[in-house]
């Protein structure tokens, strides 16, 4: 992976690496980080130390620390997971650790510099997205960064007896396929 900063927002991304672990499981327990992800049960280090082996080791995620440009500090996490080589795209995923990182626009400059690595080097076509509908802050975040609204699912996940909406969206590359023609969605 190139290197992919951010001089204005002053972060820039680098590979997750097992001595991350403790750090992930950290994050992703915090109520603030943990609410806003469909998939909400509490993380282990066993459980993170099998995805590292069964997703990141296979090729089938590429994840990130997203850290302070000054102080090499992690603040969050940004990956794509569920690559699909055949149909060129992946679904993306991230969250902000440390709270004095959330809400300085951090998040959507990490995913502009997921996209750039998504369509230069795994040359991907579509990178797409599921939120909790009322995750709305996300989904500006997400609309900054360039991903389009595509729908919706009434009542599509189950947390805590619940059932919530979810909102699906996509990014293309913008340099497209050589040869392909745009195409519409039918309704």
């Amino acid at each position: 992976m190139e290197r992919y900063e951010d001089r204005e927002k002053g972060i820039y991304l680098r590979l997750l690496t097992h001595d991350d672990t403790d750090l992930i499981v950290a994050w992703r327990n915090q109520n603030a980080v943990r609410k806003n992800f469909i998939y909400q049960e509490l993380f282990t280090r066993e459980g993170h130390e099998d995805w590292i082996r069964n997703m990141i080791e296979t090729g089938r995620v590429v994840q990130t620390i997203i850290c302070d440009l000054a102080t090499d500090q992690p603040l969050g996490s940004v990956y794509i997971r569920d690559i699909d080589r055949r149909h060129n795209k992946a679904e993306y995923g991230i969250f902000i650790g440390e709270e004095k990182a959330r809400g300085r626009g951090i998040g959507t400059a990490a995913a502009k510099l997921m996209l750039r690595y998504c369509f230069e080097e795994e040359k991907l076509h579509r990178i797409y997205l599921r939120a909790l509908s009322g995750n709305k802050q996300a989904i500006r975040s997400y609309e900054k960064a360039g991903f389009v609204l595509e729908g919706g699912l009434r009542d599509d996940v189950r947390i805590d007896g619940e059932y919530y909406d979810i909102i699906w969206m996509a990014a293309l590359n913008p340099a497209g396929n050589a040869g392909d023609a745009p195409k519409s969605i039918c309704v």
